[in-house]
């Protein structure tokens, strides 16, 4: 646009026509859409529609090479949630429309097909995906342990995001920099001993790391149409069940020794009249720990080092010293600032403290339900859609008369 009128010519002068080149890297937000939106079609008429793995092997082998590492592994909405979550409580940031249709577009994948994002278009998952050639299974009272931790690490980068403090999920992503061949070499070695546990057991960062794919797992839960191993009657068989790297495939409970239904509803409410002290814990345990917590924002963090300074004084400074005396502030107007940040990591600590308790309590009362089943049932929460039990089920290899 002009910022000033444009001289009104007396000879007949006629201003060319001006034509604007779109920028390279809004261009490529475009085309990383689209790809985003045909992979996940792609894999979704593989796993509901024909039931068949190899699409979404390929779209694996596509998504690294493309989103991986032609796209320097940022291009997902796993990070996105952190951007999501600061433009709800934030009038001063505005997320992109980009990183909101990456955010969004494999929810409403999940809501309808299930987790057809972490079958093979989301980088991390593929990877993990290619790498497995084994399957340790973990006892489900570990895994339902271990799968607490994603919904801790949501909480904390939420917190953290909404304070203005940092986007944690981008700062210890373990797999971006094994895309960028370079970087960090903790997160590396750390992504590292992640693909190498990937061989042998179905993907730990999925299942235990990954926050998005616990939001997933809840869109997935109430999905319209969920993969199923077979259209036809299940045999048990129990082939599928051991070929699952994720164990998101549960077994009929009538093979084993049924258990009292009054024990088993004793426990259940036992769990439930114990969730307000578990939200309270997890509440009182926040709030005690939300200052020392809060130093992880910039502004308390450069607080503590002013006033350690003052305490013992030094003529040797810091940079971020050095970088905020040039700017001629005092400790006055940094104390008030980190006031407003302290009392925004006690007031958010008092939330999440909550809802970790809350995710306690649940994983409590899940591992504590037996729901009654006569044939392997595939949960769709934690089904990353992989495709593996297609092939072995023996009912899928008869022809269909």
């Amino acid at each position: 646009m002009n910022r000033f009128p444009k001289p009104d010519f007396e000879s007949g002068y006629v201003y060319p026509q001006q034509q604007f080149v779109i920028p390279n890297e809004v261009l490529w937000s475009y085309i990383d859409i689209a790809v985003l939106v045909f992979l996940m079609g792609f894999v979704t008429w593989a796993l509901i529609k024909k039931q068949i793995r190899w699409p979404v092997v390929l779209t694996s082998v596509v998504s690294i090479f493309y989103f991986g590492f032609f796209r320097n592994g940022c291009v997902c909405g796993i990070g996105a949630v952190q951007n999501v979550v600061l433009t709800l409580v934030s009038d001063s940031y505005s997320i992109p429309l980009y990183l909101l249709l990456l955010f969004t577009l494999p929810l409403v994948f999940a809501i309808f097909f299930g987790r057809v994002f972490c079958a093979g278009v989301c980088p991390f998952g593929a990877l993990q995906e290619l790498v497995n050639v084994k399957n340790w299974k973990i006892s489900k009272s570990v895994s339902t342990v271990l799968g607490v931790f994603p919904w801790v690490y949501l909480g904390f980068a939420v917190l953290f995001a909404v304070t203005n403090s940092r986007f944690i999920i981008c700062r210890f992503d373990p797999f971006v920099w094994i895309f960028r061949f370079g970087g960090e070499l903790p997160l590396i070695l750390f992504g590292v001993l992640l693909l190498i546990f990937s061989v042998f057991t179905g993907r730990p960062f999925c299942r235990f790391i990954c926050p998005y794919g616990a939001i997933l797992s809840l869109f997935s839960k109430i999905s319209f149409r969920q993969v199923k191993i077979t259209k036809k009657e299940c045999i048990n068989c129990s082939l599928c069940h051991n070929a699952c790297p994720v164990d998101a495939i549960y077994p009929p409970y009538q093979n084993k020794v049924n258990e009292i239904r009054s024990k088993g509803v004793h426990r259940i409410l036992r769990y439930v009249v114990f969730m307000p002290l578990m939200v309270a814990a997890g509440v009182t345990i926040m709030y005690m720990l939300s200052d020392k917590i809060s130093r992880v924002n910039n502004d308390v963090r450069l607080y503590d080092m002013a006033m350690g300074n003052e305490t013992n004084h030094s003529n040797v400074l810091s940079l971020e010293l050095e970088a905020f005396w040039g700017r001629e502030q005092t400790l006055e107007e940094l104390a008030v600032r980190v006031e407003e940040v302290q009392k925004g990591f006690r007031i958010w600590s008092i939330i999440i403290g909550a809802f970790f308790g809350l995710v306690i309590a649940l994983k409590l009362i899940h591992l504590s339900t037996k729901r009654g089943r006569k044939v392997y049932d595939i949960s769709s929460a934690e089904c990353v859609g992989c495709g593996r039990c297609f092939s072995y089920c023996p009912q899928n290899q008869k022809k269909i008369s």
